[in-house]
């Protein structure tokens, strides 16, 4: 588990394909690297990687075909930025959400507008991941924990703070980035529970949930 608070940004060293799947080394810079053992986890632009080596400079970690096809690592290259968090202790202070490291989809920056210090990014989601994307709800953009302040349709609006630009990798988006994207893990849960016994059905892949729906059992006023 993690809670999108982001620790470091490193960079992928190498990208080593091992049949299917890709081994990758990534380049830490500033994470506390002395606790981290073999079989830990590490969020790396909020994918959950399983470390499988430890370097003096860094570590590395198996990438499935799975993860390939659901996030945007299809898309990374030797030299990319990623940014990094630990799992979380049951010490630790939960300063964003939950993230549990899973991706849902990948998004894709529509427009960049500084307003003030701050910056207001669009993002376009997959159009099956609207239903769970709620005005000041929780999103998980790159593994960073943010609040949605606007939506429409399938686009969801993010507004960024001097620090998150600078200690992220979101300060370096332009109009195009694609980015990987996890929605709140309540919703995703809230869903499949109201599906109550339909959820045993074979071929139940898509909710009747809707919005009416929601409306008519007392979630929305």
């Amino acid at each position: 588990m993690f809670t999108g608070i982001i620790e470091d940004v490193g960079h992928i060293e190498s990208l080593t394909p091992t049949g299917d799947d890709i081994r990758l080394s990534i380049r830490v810079n500033k994470l506390d690297m002395s606790d981290v053992a073999l079989g830990d986890s590490i969020a790396n632009n909020g994918v959950c990687l399983t470390v499988v080596d430890i370097s003096t400079s860094g570590f590395s970690a198996d990438v499935s075909h799975e993860t390939i096809k659901r996030s945007g690592f299809a898309n990374y290259q030797a030299g990319s930025k990623v940014n990094l968090e630990k799992a979380m202790l049951p010490t630790s202070r939960f300063g964003g959400h939950i993230v549990s490291g899973h991706v849902d989809g990948v998004g894709e920056v529509q427009s960049i507008n500084p307003v003030g210090r701050y910056v207001e990014i669009w993002v376009q989601a997959p159009d099956e991941l609207a239903r769970y994307l709620a005005e000041k709800g929780s999103i998980t953009v790159d593994g960073v924990s943010l609040t949605v302040n606007a939506v429409d349709g399938a686009k969801f609006l993010i507004t960024l703070i001097p620090h998150s630009l600078q200690e992220t990798i979101i300060g370096g988006y332009k109009k195009g980035t694609k980015i990987n994207l996890e929605v709140d893990v309540v919703a995703r849960y809230l869903e499949r529970l109201m599906q109550g016994d339909k959820a045993a059905e074979t071929g139940q892949q898509k909710s009747d949930i809707s919005m009416a729906f929601l409306a008519e059992n007392g979630f929305l006023r």
